[in-house]
């Protein structure tokens, strides 16, 4: 990948930067994983990833909505474009292995994910908090076809555990 392929625009007068007019932030990855790290060390791993899927649900829910109205897509491309953002915006390279609409299923692969380099997390991963967001994307999606399927997301391996060289995620009906 080159160079940032989101558009970035920012605003001079806040110094604010946005990505299809949602604001985002660009900030050191030792800097997010030193918080990762302290929110689970004190609460627990359990706990923490239980905040993070529901957080995360949310906040693909929103973020798909938003894009399908930014870019007036829908469907799987609604989940396509949520991978290929999620991959520009360096969280790691993430891949739709497959996605079934009507059967509310979908995969997801992961590769060199941004907890793999990341200091302080020899043999661990934060991968965790990604799997709300699938779910989260998959119901939005499915809520604007007028679909009330729910579904759930886990994760079904790691990568760099037990010689995985890609992560994968699943989602399946709830």
């Amino acid at each position: 990948m080159a160079a940032p392929e989101v558009p970035i625009d920012v605003d001079r007068s806040t110094g604010r930067w946005s990505t299809d007019s949602l604001p985002m932030l660009y900030v050191p990855l030792h800097f997010f994983v030193n918080n990762h790290r302290a929110i689970e060390a004190e609460i627990g791993r359990e706990r923490y990833a239980e905040l993070l899927y529901h957080a995360g649900y949310t906040s693909a829910w929103t973020w798909c909505e938003h894009e399908q109205r930014e870019h007036g897509i829908n469907g799987v491309a609604v989940l396509e474009h949520y991978i290929t953002r999620l991959s520009q915006r360096g969280w790691g390279l993430f891949a739709l292995v497959e996605c079934d609409l009507t059967a509310a299923t979908a995969s997801i692969e992961l590769t060199n994910s941004s907890f793999n380099d990341a200091p302080g997390l020899a043999n661990e991963s934060g991968d965790y908090m990604f799997t709300g967001w699938f779910a989260g994307a998959m119901d939005q999606i499915l809520d604007a076809q007028g679909s009330p399927r729910r579904t759930c997301a886990r994760q079904v391996s790691l990568e760099g555990r037990n010689g995985a060289h890609r992560g994968l995620f699943r989602v399946i009906p709830a």
